[in-house]
């Protein structure tokens, strides 16, 4: 079943959305042009730490327009972590399904109550594999165990059907309409997974019940496996489309799409057949992500891009004149005002900084707009709302990771 926009008892949800997008239409030019005005340098970011659950690393990966920062804190011992959310500063262990690790890995956007991600369970891994989780874990628990994507709304965690056959799953993104996605293994064995990797996985859309129902989303044609990272209002999905391989980016990623209207399109690269990954779609359409590059199989290197119906697939470029140079860009988030956050980093990611494309290909270094007594360095940005704030992840000199907001102000 392919991407179908469900309109029984959504209409305030979708007015309030063409709301955004007209007003995001009219305020976007203004935007730009104040932010052409000297006063553009005054602009300064309130920065904070949020509580973590007792570890050393804590991460902010999705802020929704109601001020929720979700993510991931590691536990006391620092042996796993939990999915965490952070409504006006306090912290809520969402919990597990079973198992010692879940996270919130992607911009959930939802400002329903719902909150999306994954979760290992109490169950051994039959098979032995890794699955696409545990790049999100850590050591020492993050495989072993089956994976299922999670929805916690109500106070409550629950995992989310896989298609028949498959063992692990695993949720990206929630809409205002009850739709969510991510991928889920269809219990095919194939040749193109790279050990331990057995299984295809396809891209899937759940329509939340009760009952939860999963459905698929098409692939490019001569593809057999893809993952969905993010929707919008207008059922709009975009994510991968390639092969099993190692179940993480790759060659999975040959393809950067769009679903929307039944279909699926090719939204283009930057000169590779491979990591070409989108991260985030806003009401517009605009697509956010990352780029293979040519020379780098493996991904070391990256190239964040947007995408938008007018341009086409646009490169954004790391930060400039730093030393060692920055080659390195991801792109995770992306508002209405098209504010787009992420990460730029020298080649051996010793340097790496949280940054904002404001319009403009050439980012801005977050921490050089911070408000003084803030010491941390923003080490990367994962999402911004329609307010501009941004969350992401900060260490400070004893490497200590902590989740941080930071919300706009203007200096003096």
């Amino acid at each position: 079943m392919t991407t179908q926009l469900i309109t029984k008892g959504t209409t305030q949800i979708l007015f309030i959305a063409l709301i955004a997008v007209c007003c995001g239409a009219v305020l976007a030019p203004a935007h730009a042009q104040d932010q052409a005005q000297p006063q553009k340098r005054q602009l300064q970011y309130r920065v904070s730490d949020l509580d973590s659950l007792g570890g050393t690393s804590s991460g902010g990966n999705s802020i929704n327009d109601l001020n929720w920062v979700a993510g991931y804190s590691r536990l006391t011992d620092n042996q796993s972590r939990h999915a965490a959310l952070w409504r006006n500063g306090v912290l809520s262990d969402l919990g597990t399904l079973g198992g010692p690790n879940s996270s919130v890995t992607w911009n959930v956007k939802n400002i329903r109550g719902i909150i999306v991600g994954i979760s290992q369970t109490a169950t051994p891994e039959p098979r032995g594999e890794a699955w696409s989780s545990s790049a999100f874990y850590g050591a020492p628990n993050n495989v072993g165990y089956i994976n299922l994507g999670f929805i916690w709304e109500h106070g409550q965690m629950r995992g989310l059907p896989n298609f028949p056959g498959g063992n692990n799953g695993f949720a990206t993104g929630a809409n205002n309409l009850r739709q969510v996605v991510g991928w889920a293994e269809n219990g095919v064995e194939d040749g193109a997974c790279v050990s331990p990797q057995v299984f295809q996985f396809r891209p899937a859309m759940w329509r939340l019940g009760p009952p939860d129902q999963i459905h698929d989303l098409p692939l490019i044609p001569g593809d057999t496996s893809g993952a969905a990272t993010a929707i919008n209002d207008f059922g709009q999905v975009v994510g991968i489309s390639g092969i099993c391989d190692q179940a993480i980016g790759r060659h999975t990623a040959r393809h950067a799409v769009l679903w929307e209207n039944g279909g699926v399109t090719d939204i283009g690269n930057l000169g590779a057949q491979w990591w070409n990954t989108p991260t985030a779609i806003n009401q517009r359409g605009d697509v956010v992500g990352f780029a293979g590059d040519p020379s780098f199989v493996e991904g070391d290197i990256l190239h964040a891009f947007i995408w938008t119906r007018h341009d086409g697939i646009q490169p954004l470029l790391p930060l400039p004149g730093r030393v060692p140079e920055h080659v390195d860009s991801e792109a995770y988030g992306i508002n209405e005002l098209r504010q787009v956050v992420g990460v730029s980093c020298d080649a051996n990611f010793v340097d790496c900084r949280a940054v904002v494309w404001d319009h403009g290909a050439v980012p801005t270094d977050l921490n050089d707009l911070k408000a003084p007594g803030y010491s941390a360095r923003l080490e990367n940005a994962k999402d911004i709302n329609d307010w501009g704030e941004i969350t992401g992840r900060a260490i400070d000199a004893n490497g200590v990771r902590t989740a941080y907001l930071a919300v706009p102000t203007h200096g003096h």
